[in-house]
């Protein structure tokens, strides 16, 4: 690793920890409602700006100039401004049928150390402001499951060794795991990449390794199918709620070549999930969350760093899609969070404010005071089929 001082590796340790969790939470709970609702972290920061790219800003070039970005770079014009990036093409047909959509310019109320561990704790636990000392806390879907009249507790599935603080709370759940044959820690994962990604012959050993304990991009091929399809089972039963979390979003390197594995996967994922739940997916909707965006512009490793605005991804078949939501700001200096960040324009918590009203029919009032304190949820997007 040629050129990493003791502040890099330390850099590194910190954001491998909580970008490359070896755990993969899912956790489910049991609804009288016959909608679903299936909650995605995505862990890492994903950079919503290459998922959904605005090619139709004039600064996006300048940002980010050896990226590639519009449709004549492969990526699938959706809106005449947006492009899908390839990795999300398989999910084209779910876009035509009204079946995906994008929320842009969004964030959690985060704003102060751009850490992955308090961004992660402050999006599961729905909370307004910077608040680091959030572990211990209840979750905002574990909240949410009182105020609905006749809810009870259902197995509540992990995946990995600990359990979700989207879920952590006084209302009951259970945790369930996949068998992983390497125990590696996370760290020791990221550096392991980083330390041998310009060395071909060992790279795909390296990554093959690192598969099997479940710590390279951990929506993977089979393994990330996996996870999908043991949620649709449940679904199909009595549980309506689903949350998990995918690791391995962090692209301060070789953006490109870690996104497009990335974003495959989920694509095959999310297809597993709706081939799984057949008719019932017309009742789910899918919200795929991350806890901040990344800069606007790329760095001096074909990566980008920690931002703030960001994108959130919706799919199911309860979804109103086929569209973007939310104000674009401008990607000109002037109009960027502290000339280096996409500025955001809504809160996070309201788009899954209004998708849990739609879905379970819970009041304003509860939303914006129990389940999200202090959050103001503004006109209704429009999410609901």
């Amino acid at each position: 690793m040629a050129g990493l001082n003791r502040r890099d590796v330390l850099t590194m340790l910190g954001c491998s920890a909580a970008a490359w969790p070896l755990t993969t939470p899912m956790a489910f709970a049991a609804l009288p409602s016959d909608n679903r609702l299936v909650v995605v972290v995505l862990r890492g920061a994903m950079d919503g700006m290459d998922a959904l790219r605005p090619y139709g800003d004039p600064h996006l070039a300048t940002l980010r100039p050896d990226f590639a970005l519009g449709p004549q770079s492969g990526a699938t014009d959706l809106t005449g401004f947006h492009a899908l990036h390839p990795g999300l093409g398989p999910l084209l047909p779910l876009w035509r049928a009204g079946d995906l959509g994008f929320v842009q310019a969004v964030s959690t109320p985060y704003r102060s150390g751009r850490s992955h561990f308090d961004g992660q704790d402050i999006l599961e636990a729905g909370t307004a402001g910077d608040v680091p000392p959030l572990r211990g806390r209840d979750g905002w879907l574990n909240r949410l499951l009182p105020l609905i009249p006749g809810a009870h507790g259902r197995t509540a599935f992990a995946v990995g060794r600990d359990e979700m603080l989207i879920l952590r709370g006084p209302a009951n759940h259970a945790s369930w795991a996949p068998d992983a044959r390497l125990d590696l820690a996370p760290a020791t994962a990221d550096l392991l990449l980083h330390s041998y990604h310009d060395d071909t012959l060992f790279r795909e050993s390296a990554e093959t390794a690192l598969g099997l304990s479940g710590s390279v991009a951990q929506v993977a091929g089979k393994r990330g199918q996996e996870l999908f399809a043991f949620a649709a089972g449940q679904l199909m039963q009595d549980a309506r709620i689903a949350a998990l979390s995918l690791g391995g979003w962090d692209s301060h390197r070789q953006q490109e070549r870690q996104l497009q594995r990335g974003f495959t996967a989920l694509s095959a994922g999310l297809l597993r999930l709706r081939d799984d739940l057949g008719p019932v997916w017309d009742k789910t909707m899918v919200v795929v969350m991350t806890e901040f965006g990344r800069t606007a512009f790329q760095n001096g490793t074909q990566g980008t760093d920690h931002g703030t605005g960001g994108t959130m991804i919706l799919a199911g078949g309860a979804l109103r899609g086929g569209k973007v939501w939310g104000d674009w700001p401008g990607l000109a200096e002037v109009q960027l969070l502290d000339r280096r960040d996409l500025m955001p324009t809504r809160d996070v918590r309201a788009y899954a404010a209004w998708a849990l009203h739609g879905l379970f029919g819970t009041g304003h009032a509860a939303l914006s005071s129990v389940v999200f304190p202090g959050l103001d949820m503004g006109p209704d997007p429009g999410l609901m089929a």
